[in-house]
């Protein structure tokens, strides 16, 4: 992997952070997240305005791609009313690039360095640490819809990434999802919570337009990354916007760095040397 790609893709889980420290410092988390994805849109259409044109022959990925990006939005929400967002969210992102990783192997043939297994090892070791000894108090139900949103993450990453590949144009893949992934979004807001759909635009105006617009620039840099380097180690340096969102919140929330988030991530970093060191 070449020193830029990962530059960008840090680039993509900072702002990644940023708008997840959005949805986190809401009240109504499906209000913040209809709001992120929603916001998409429009930076969507405009990015399809300059990308090369999509292959038709990416749409069957592209509506997979969305089913699965809806089922990750859905399962996430869930898992923030059933457990603490700090105990969830790590087990989702530390399990995706593992069962990315075992995916490509045993369904898709694809092979990885040793040094790249064991560096998304360590990452999703490192991002588990993250948790410490509060993972044995995580709600069972909490750590099942933690574990399905990481299968949701783990299943969109691979359609995406070889949906990008395969259409020639991965900022147009994302462009069509974002539109289609927003309609549902849509949809599902206006039939579980129809008073929450004129507090888009008058509570939640930040989050719709500097979230969508965080959201939508930090998933097309993972996008292009897809192309340049295995879609598993991708996942697994992107995953480190777990870190910059616990430093946001140290600085800007006012919230405790713990033995658990600094070991947590210095383990996470060692493992991005590991991968990019092997590169």
């Amino acid at each position: 992997m070449s020193s830029f790609t990962l530059f960008v893709i840090l680039c993509a889980a900072a702002l990644h952070a940023s708008w997840n420290a959005a949805v986190k410092g809401g009240a109504d988390k499906r209000l913040q997240m209809a709001a992120v994805t929603i916001g998409h849109m429009p930076f969507a259409a405009l990015a399809l305005f300059f990308a090369p044109p999509l292959d038709v022959a990416a749409w069957p990925l592209l509506i997979l791609g969305a089913v699965f990006h809806f089922g990750y939005q859905i399962f996430l929400i869930e898992s923030y009313k059933l457990g603490d967002l700090s105990q969830v969210y790590p087990i989702a992102r530390a399990s995706a690039p593992v069962m990315a990783t075992i995916f490509g192997a045993l369904v898709l043939g694809d092979r990885l360095a040793p040094f790249e297994l064991i560096g998304i090892a360590i990452i999703a070791t490192g991002l588990l640490s993250t948790v410490g000894l509060r993972i044995q108090n995580v709600p069972h139900k909490a750590a099942l819809t933690a574990l399905i949103t990481g299968m949701f993450i783990a299943s969109y990453s691979m359609s995406d990434g070889y949906g990008g590949r395969l259409g020639n144009s991965p900022i147009a893949f994302y462009g069509w999802l974002s539109l289609i992934n927003g309609v549902l979004m849509a949809i599902y807001l206006r039939s579980t919570s129809p008073d929450s759909v004129p507090l888009l635009w008058t509570k939640s105006r930040l989050t719709l337009i500097g979230g969508g617009f965080a959201s939508f620039c930090a998933y097309s840099l993972v996008m292009w990354a897809f192309t340049q380097a295995p879609i598993p180690v991708v996942m697994a340096i992107r995953e480190s916007s777990i870190l910059i969102a616990f430093g946001i919140g140290v600085v800007f929330l006012g919230e405790k760095l713990t033995r658990a988030k600094l070991i947590g991530t210095m383990v996470t970093i060692i493992g991005i040397i590991t991968l990019r060191s092997g590169g």
